[in-house]
């Protein structure tokens, strides 16, 4: 048998390794870093005056409107990856904009129609946008700024009742905190203590929808944190994977790190192992329906379809035959092949790096307690 771990994952400085081509080069990552910053200061410059001249011309005075920023998604969970083919796929940065609403008193939702948020958002960002030849695409959930041919920055607007916001702000500014990021990183409670419920989505169908970012967050970094860095690496060769299988579609980013937490089992300095065990159970779990890690009424494999989960579960299968044949395979150089054909070019090329190890050393890598896993999946066609 052959262990391919080290093509995937290394520590060792100079050496080629799959998950080092999986990042934005750092020019990339500077270039995505500054335009949320230069989107960030001119919502912050001007968003507050627009969306007040809006407000003002529905009836609505005095109120006290100042955004807060919240960068949530793959960014945050650490698991983006570089797009595989550049266009049509980009990475993606998601920036939350958190808004006071005085209007959120009694009710649960605003009175105020969140198509004037996105309005004033829209106008607010049209001028940077044109000057910088970006292009602004209206989502369902967010306002995309296309940044370039490689990535984009979605943009959705919350709201919170004015007593969170209140709380939330004046915290932030008596420590010199310019987004809620440094507040969490800060470990200050402010935000995390805000109630789930008390996070309104701007929804361009459907007006106001409870929604929460931090619920995903948490719940993939208590994941990470009861099974060890190696599922994070795991999610990343999967999105990989998927982005080299579908140019566009394909499994959502969510679905792909619910059904890796609901079967992963760490395999210790075996990152291959680890990945194989991991697609091998995945066309099942995909069939059965994989319900929402944060909402158990959802089921993330719905969006698919029943045609887009069956093509899904067997371009797994077909990943699953191919990494077991490698990892079986005698000959290091086919072993290299086979993978490269799963997973593309950025997998090294170097079979010098693959090591021949004994059935008794592929025991010793697997853990003798398994984590339990995370996700509790019921059985539904489709």
């Amino acid at each position: 048998m052959l262990n391919l771990s080290s093509l995937f994952h290394t520590t060792v400085d100079d050496y080629p390794n799959f998950l080092a081509e999986l990042d934005l080069l750092p020019h990339q990552k500077e270039y995505i870093s500054h335009c949320k910053n230069e989107i960030r200061s001119t919502l912050r410059a001007g968003l507050k005056e627009k969306l007040s001249l809006i407000l003002r011309s529905q009836g609505i005075d005095d109120l006290d409107i100042e955004p807060r920023f919240f960068i949530q998604g793959s960014w945050a969970y650490k698991t983006l990856n570089r797009p595989h083919s550049s266009p049509p796929q980009q990475s993606d940065l998601d920036d939350g904009v958190y808004l006071p609403m005085s209007i959120v008193k009694e009710s649960e939702k605003p009175s105020v129609a969140s198509e004037l948020f996105f309005e004033a958002a829209e106008l607010v960002l049209a001028p940077i946008v044109d000057e910088r030849r970006w292009n602004m695409v209206q989502k369902p959930t967010c306002i995309r700024v296309e940044i370039s041919g490689y990535a984009h920055i979605d943009i959705p607007l919350y709201a919170i009742p004015d007593e969170d916001f209140a709380q939330l702000r004046a915290t932030m500014d008596a420590k010199g905190y310019l987004s809620i990021n440094e507040a969490i990183t800060a470990s200050d409670d402010s935000w995390t203590t805000l109630p789930s419920d008390h996070v309104l989505l701007a929804h361009r169908d459907e007006n106001w929808i409870k929604s929460d970012p931090r619920a995903m967050k948490d719940w993939f970094l208590r994941a990470v944190g009861d099974h060890g860095e190696q599922l994070r690496r795991v999610v990343r060769y999967l999105k990989a994977f998927r982005d080299k299988s579908w140019k566009s579609d394909g499994p959502s980013s969510i679905l792909l790190m619910a059904a890796a937490v609901s079967v992963f089992e760490q395999r210790r300095r075996r990152d291959d192992k680890a990945l194989a065990d991991v697609v091998a159970q995945i066309p099942n779990v995909l069939r059965e329906g994989v319900l929402s890690p944060i909402d158990f009424e959802i089921y993330l494999t719905d969006s698919l379809g029943p045609d887009g989960v069956e093509d899904a579960a067997s371009k797994f299968e077909d990943f699953s035959h191919y990494l077991n044949a490698a990892l079986s395979c005698k000959d290091k150089q086919v072993a290299c092949n086979w993978v490269r054909q799963m997973l593309g070019d950025r997998f090294p090329n170097r079979p010098d790096l693959v090591i021949a190890v004994s059935v008794s050393e592929v025991v010793k890598a697997t853990p003798a307690e398994p984590g339990p896993n995370e996700l509790v999946k019921n059985t539904k066609a489709g």
